[in-house]
């Protein structure tokens, strides 16, 4: 069954798929591609034989394929060519890695591991005044000198027996007790330490001060110091055993070296600071560069919380 024009009649649609467009042209019949350099086949009308077959004067290109709704489309392509076509045979485009001006293409460098951040270590480049408080034996000059010897920034060390020792005629010795005379030279000698401290610390150097401080007398030991270096001066108990004391006390020589009694005594005052909140540094098992690294370790926390005496 045909048209009136001659035409075929279209194939129906199929179940899910719209029916065609008859405003649009049909599409030719899809052949095989030509293979690259063979010569076009030759026309052929109906009807005709191969002996009769004529090519036409001017082949008509055939009317472009219509874009179905739902089919991809693709721009720069070509469709196969139907039955007469003449022109260039078909070029497929190859698939090329998108450049660098393609857009949503960026290289990335290559990546590598990412080190853990790393915390300062101890008081650092921190400017301080430190008071190291103990007994006699105690190892609080010995540990005083080491800690200010190694740190990273300019560090003073400041004895007060060696300042007391400053007076050399009409000295006040330790050991014959304590008495009028030798708490105003302990005065002034504080009080020149102070000085220093507060000139060290005004040219930003810090510095260690080292001093046997009883609890029971706070105005006269601990407030006073802190009168003459200033209200930030950081206070830390050196405090080992009694038998760790006396050993070391032992091996002094000179108005160093005190009687076991009078180390005994001492030690028990000492003995107060125990609930006081000072930070408290048992060095008995310790040697000179551990307790020094201990040190270094309470003033760090000290900074990063201040304490509440």
């Amino acid at each position: 069954m045909q048209h009136a024009g001659g035409a075929p009649l279209p194939p129906p649609h199929a179940p899910g798929q719209p029916p065609h467009d008859w405003a649009q042209p049909i599409e030719p019949e899809a052949t095989a591609p030509l293979r690259p350099g063979a010569p076009p086949p030759p026309y052929t009308p109906p009807g005709s034989g191969p002996a009769t077959a004529q090519l036409p004067a001017h082949p008509q290109s055939p009317p472009a394929p219509a874009h179905h709704p739902g089919a991809p489309h693709t721009a720069g392509t070509q469709q196969p060519p139907g039955q007469g076509w003449h022109g260039p045979a078909p070029q497929h485009a190859s698939a090329r890695p998108p450049s660098r001006d393609t857009t949503g293409h960026v290289a990335l460098p290559p990546g590598g591991p990412v080190p853990m951040p790393q915390a300062p270590e101890g008081t650092g480049a921190t400017t301080l005044a430190v008071l190291l408080i103990g007994p006699a034996g105690a190892g609080k000059t010995t540990v005083a000198r080491y800690w200010a010897q190694h740190r990273r920034v300019p560090t003073a060390h400041i004895s007060l027996d060696d300042v007391r020792e400053w007076v050399c005629s009409g000295f006040a010795d330790p050991q014959s007790g304590w008495n009028d005379h030798s708490e105003a030279q302990y005065r002034l000698a504080r009080r020149t330490c102070g000085f220093a401290a507060r000139n060290f610390l005004a040219n930003n150097i810090s510095c260690i001060l080292d001093d046997a401080v009883f609890p029971d007398r706070p105005v006269v030991g601990l407030g006073g110091w802190k009168r003459h270096v200033g209200p930030g001066l950081l206070p830390v108990v050196l405090l080992p055993g009694l038998e760790v004391v006396l050993e070391r006390n032992a091996e002094r020589s000179g108005n160093r070296r005190l009687s076991d009694e009078e180390v005994a005594g001492i030690h028990g005052r000492m003995a107060g600071w125990y609930g006081s909140g000072l930070p408290i540094i048992d060095n008995s098992q310790y040697d000179v560069p551990t307790t020094a690294r201990l040190l270094d370790d309470v003033l760090a926390r000290t900074i990063a919380s201040p304490p509440s005496w």
